[in-house]
């Protein structure tokens, strides 16, 4: 793998890893660089931290290592995909019989087997032709497809057909395809498979909602009603209460989706205020200081667990899958792929990258060194708190924050900062070995969603960066296609487990009280951009040598003209 992205991904990946070390990867010229992290050095000595830690009644740090066990990992939404290969329940495994001896007795031998163009080895699906995966899709009077296959196949498919045309396919194949001319055989067979036919068009709708801001799409759903009403009243009722279902969510998803523009426009807005840095600096001191909106680091960590947690919900499992496709495909139909791709998940980034700017704005904004050291503590905090709550993804874009050369460089304030906490904080998000202790507290953290007696304990918001990443390399390291044509299913297989692992986390709740002033200045106070933070930490503490103070001279030159 040449490690070359797609423009679109080139894009999203550059958005969180800005030259301040936003994302904590790099893309040089389009090419993502695995392996380069910005992150200053850890100092903190080499001793094991993994597992989750829990604030004690003094506000120390204990640790706690846990066990995991891979069943427990996602109980819900899509529970049933295993953590070794999901098998594919089929007409064809009813022909295998139960070893008595189990997986490991000594005379076992592998099955690979060929069925109506789907190969299956050890009873579980590994290819097939598109047509014929398409096929198996498709309900029958005697036959529904198991739930893991139809989100697997849902999910993938769209690398190589286009939402509209899949279902314009499965229409056909549910009704039209079984049309003997006999008016009452016909009723009768519609009547016999509508059942099958609204739970498979329930279950894309509920899973896959986005699909059907394609007006095609609705339009085949309607007519898919109409069909039904011909055999079956029941159903044909059951269908437009699906279609009422579906509207009120992408109701919602518009509502939301403008939410975005709006505070985004206003974040813009206040950004691009006359009267120069200093004059901001000085409103900004004086009015909209985080500490005199929230001093309390657990508060900001609930209310910045509420933002992770909505935005995260509006994600559509497709946009992992239309975010990394190379291709589209064809279709010059203005609608979909052209109009929505991963907007939602774009905004997820752009969500990081904010945070990230907020902290180090805070920390740099006042002129008073013990000022500046108050606010440095608090994020520390901050950060903890996320970090017990499980918000992963919050808690490495304060990290981020932190780590950018305005606010690293500001060496007197650090010195009036007990760095432990935050070493601790560092230690954990520490990106050698593959962010392995990162990976061992996310695993702790999910052990725990999946055995929560509260609903506090089922939170899990991981590292959102490095979760694109993984699925990226999974979609990039495996072909989608066999050398025979066929689909290498086995890799959508695991590209859903880990999609479906993050519907899981995504419909949890957030039980927190929410705090509407608080939630208010974190998505709407405007923030420093990179060159004003830089001129602001120079303003804090001075050039130490002939270069930095070139480089103040170039930013209030560059600035006073904005």
């Amino acid at each position: 793998m040449d490690g070359k992205l797609p423009n679109k991904v080139a894009r999203i990946f550059h958005r969180s890893c800005s030259p301040a070390a936003i994302g904590y990867f790099c893309v040089v010229g389009g090419t993502f660089v695995p392996g380069l992290f910005l992150m200053a050095p850890s100092r903190f000595s080499q001793q094991s931290h993994t597992g989750l830690t829990y604030r004690t009644n003094n506000g120390s740090y204990c640790a706690s290592r846990l066990s995991f066990s891979l069943q427990d990992l996602s109980r819900q939404h899509v529970a049933y995909f295993s953590r070794t290969r999901m098998p594919q329940t089929t007409p064809f495994a009813a022909k295998f019989t139960p070893n008595p001896y189990g997986s490991s007795h000594s005379h076992y031998k592998p099955v690979e087997e060929s069925y109506g163009g789907l190969i299956y080895h050890d009873n579980n699906l590994v290819s097939g032709s598109l047509e014929a995966l398409i096929q198996h899709l498709v309900p029958t009077v005697d036959y529904y497809p198991d739930r893991s296959y139809i989100f697997t196949f849902l999910l993938s498919s769209r690398l190589f057909l286009h939402p509209f045309e899949l279902m314009s396919r499965v229409c056909y194949l549910c009704v039209e395809h079984h049309r003997v001319g006999d008016p009452q055989i016909d009723k009768k067979r519609i009547r016999d498979i509508a059942p099958k036919i609204v739970q498979l068009l329930t279950e894309w709708t509920e899973t896959f909602p986005y699909d059907f801001r394609d007006e095609r799409m609705m339009r085949s759903l309607k007519e898919m009603t109409h069909r039904l009403a011909f055999g079956d009243e029941l159903s044909r009722r059951a269908m437009q209460r699906l279609i009422q279902r579906l509207l009120r969510k992408l109701t919602i998803l518009g509502q939301y989706e403008e939410s975005l523009v709006t505070s985004s426009t206003a974040a813009t807005a206040a950004v691009e205020k006359p009267g120069g840095l200093k004059a901001k600096q000085h409103v900004v001191r004086r009015e909209e200081c985080v500490l005199n909106v929230c001093d309390d680091p657990f508060i900001l960590a609930q209310q910045l667990t509420h933002i992770e947690m909505e935005r995260l919900s509006y994600i559509g499992p497709e946009e992992f899958v239309q975010a990394f496709a190379q291709k589209r495909p064809s279709n010059n139909h203005k609608s979909f792929f052209s109009k929505r791709r991963a907007s939602n998940f774009e905004a997820y980034i752009e969500w990081f990258n904010r945070l990230s700017y907020l902290v180090a704005t805070e920390i740099c904004l006042p002129i008073k060194k013990k000022h500046r050291a108050r606010v440095l503590e608090f994020f520390i905090d901050v950060a903890r708190e996320c970090f017990n709550i499980g918000n992963f993804n919050s808690l490495m874009a304060i990290i981020t924050g932190m780590n950018m050369n305005p606010v690293s460089r500001l060496k007197k304030t650090w010195g009036k900062v007990n760095t432990d906490k935050f070493e601790i904080l560092e230690h954990q998000m520490d990106p050698s070995n593959n962010f392995y202790n990162y990976r061992t507290a996310l695993r702790g953290a999910t052990q725990r969603s999946a055995t929560a007696h509260t609903a506090r304990e089922k939170i899990v918001i991981p590292f959102f960066s490095l979760f694109i990443k993984d699925i990226y390399f999974l979609n990039e390291g495996c072909a989608s296609r066999l050398p025979n044509g066929h689909i290498n299913f086995e890799k959508f297989w695991e590209l859903a487990k880990q999609v479906s692992e993050f519907l899981s986390w995504r419909q949890v709740i957030c039980p927190f009280e929410r705090d509407r002033k608080t939630l208010q200045y974190l998505i709407s106070v405007s923030v420093f951009t990179e060159d004003e933070l830089q001129l602001a930490s120079y303003e804090s503490e001075g050039p130490e040598n002939n270069l930095e103070r070139d480089t103040r001279r170039s930013l209030r030159s560059s600035l006073s003209r904005m």
